[in-house]
């Protein structure tokens, strides 16, 4: 639930909509400052569940009610009709609470290019102090690392022999052994560093929110669903949101920071009469603020996931398929916080071109010692690894939009996977790659025998066939209220929604494109440097 600090009636200088990623860094930065009075509310509950902390427990977080908000895509025609579980953490925590916990910045010219589409302030070397400013490093202060922080980066606590053969075998062909991955140039393959404190999940809540839960103007509200937006002409003024069965009006003297998340804030927007005529007319919602940018421009990362069996070497398969094995893994946690328990999803990783003429990696893959037919299913009973591979970059664009008034019912979400020839051209690229590296001498003692897709799949529609049949998200949607000054911008460069004074959104979704890597550590930077922007405009005299 909520500290028990002293409550400020219902006026608050700043309200934070999300209790997230993003949610947790602002309400820690904000509240630093004891002449603010900041209301944080979360329509989750606290992240006081024992799967949250244990690594492994993402399994269990996934598709579960206490943390997940159960979403779905809508079927998606590039996928073969299927639909896709689409989590997102719903407690304190956010998606730090379920996510694969790896620490990745991405490329420096992710932000250069955010830069070049119109938001002065977000190149590379503007928003790596933000980076440094939260980070806890494992290897303490260098040039490109900080130590102290509030972010903890950790190496992981186990390595798999299966994963060093891979990586030799990817050095045949030109992948290159790479120290670092988070200092603008991510090519190359290693290990993932993670975001854990001694084998055990670090979020955003343990980092950021519960130091600050001590502060006496700090108001932290869980399970409180915020309905809409409070507006005066073009002024957003407060919330309404809905706890315990009443409804509560808050008002925010300076600002309310909407930080929801790339689907649930497009859907406040909505809720609120902000958004585009149409979606709001279809639904009987008075237009307060025409924008035809909000819920538009959804990126997310779609994973191929091959798999091979595997001889002469160590997989979890193995060890997880008896009683024995079980009680040994139990025991590596429990004695040590190491062992499989402690491992994040993925554990190796590669960043890789899909053609030779590209500047950058276009390609990530995740490599795990352990298979399944898919995510949350029993693992397979013989030896086996997973080479999964995403595009970083993709074109297809899809849009996520309420399907009604109603609160509890989840917007309809449209990625169009693999709607843009440029992705499938990628997709084929990156299953043929994969199969290439898996012919490296390195790996000629394990034996490598593909099973997924599987060696029928030779031609070129079979193979996009089968990517239909196991592509999956790995679950990094954002860009539904991009930043920019084009037409189909929602925020600007300050984070502020053109149009309304009041309002900032601060989360994945100002993303004007999506960063080549994992997003959750970018979605950190952000809130740190909207903090740093609000604080700043607080400071100038009215």
């Amino acid at each position: 639930m909520a500290n028990t600090q002293p409550k400020h009636g219902e006026h608050y200088d700043y309200i934070i909509v999300g209790g997230g990623t993003a949610g947790c860094v602002l309400a820690n930065r904000l509240s630093a400052d004891p002449k603010n009075n900041v209301l944080l509310l979360e329509a989750g509950k606290s992240d006081n569940y024992h799967w949250v902390h244990i690594p492994v427990g993402y399994l269990y977080c996934i598709g579960n009610p206490r943390t997940d908000w159960m979403m779905k895509t809508a079927p998606e025609a590039g996928l073969n009709g299927r639909s896709l579980t689409y989590p997102r953490g719903k407690v304190l925590g956010g998606c730090t609470s379920v996510n694969g916990m790896i620490y990745m910045r991405g490329q420096a010219a992710d932000y250069d290019i955010w830069r070049q589409l119109g938001n002065p302030g977000w190149g590379w070397e503007d928003v790596l102090p933000y980076f440094l400013k939260s980070e806890d490093h494992h290897a303490g202060d260098s040039e490109m690392h900080r130590g102290g922080g509030e972010w903890k980066v950790s190496k992981q606590r186990l390595t798999w022999d299966i994963l060093r053969s891979v990586q030799r075998g990817a050095q045949e062909f030109g992948i290159h052994p790479r120290a670092d991955f988070n200092d603008g140039n991510n090519e190359g393959s290693g290990f993932f560093e993670v975001n854990q404190k001694d084998g055990v999940r670090w979020n955003t809540a343990k980092g950021f929110l519960r130091p600050a839960m001590k502060r006496g103007n700090l108001r932290v509200l869980t399970e409180a669903h915020t309905h809409r937006l409070l507006l005066e002409g073009r002024t957003v003024t407060g919330v309404e949101y809905h706890r315990g069965g009443q409804t509560h009006h808050a008002l925010a003297r300076r600002e309310v920071l909407l930080a929801a998340g790339a689907i649930n804030s497009p859907k406040l927007l909505e809720l609120s009469g902000i958004g585009r005529p149409d979606v709001l007319n279809q639904h009987g919602i008075k237009v307060q603020h025409a924008m035809e940018g909000v819920g538009e421009n959804l990126q997310d990362h779609l994973q191929i996931r091959t798999v091979y069996t595997v001889k002469n070497a160590k997989t979890l398969n193995t060890m997880a398929n008896s009683l024995f094995g079980k009680a040994k893994i139990a025991m590596q946690y429990g004695l040590a916080r190491s062992g499989p328990m402690s491992m994040a999803p993925s554990q190796f990783g590669m960043f890789t071109k899909s053609r030779p003429d590209l500047a950058t990696p276009d390609l990530e893959y995740h490599v795990q010692p352990l298979s399944t037919e898919k995510l949350g299913d029993p693992l397979h009973p013989f030896p086996a690894i997973t080479v999964s591979v995403c595009n970083l970059r993709p074109d297809s664009i899809g849009a996520s939009h309420i399907q009604s008034t109603d609160l509890q019912q989840q917007p309809d979400i449209r990625l169009n996977y693999l709607s843009a020839e440029t992705d499938r051209a990628v997709a084929l690229a990156s299953i043929k790659q994969v199969r290439k590296v898996m012919t490296a001498k390195a790996l000629a003692p394990h034996e490598p025998q593909e099973i997924l897709p599987g060696p029928d799949c030779i031609s070129d529609g079979d193979i996009l066939g089968a990517v239909g049949d196991i592509a999956t998200t790995i679950f990094h949607p954002v860009g539904t209220c991009k930043m920019g000054t084009d037409n189909g911008a929602v925020v600007d460069p300050e984070l502020k929604v053109h149009g309304l004074s009041g309002l900032r959104v601060v989360d994945a979704s100002i993303m004007p494109k999506i960063v080549s890597g994992n997003t959750a550590s970018p979605v950190v930077m952000i809130a740190e440097k909207a903090a740093d922007m609000i604080l700043a405009e607080a400071r100038v005299p009215a």
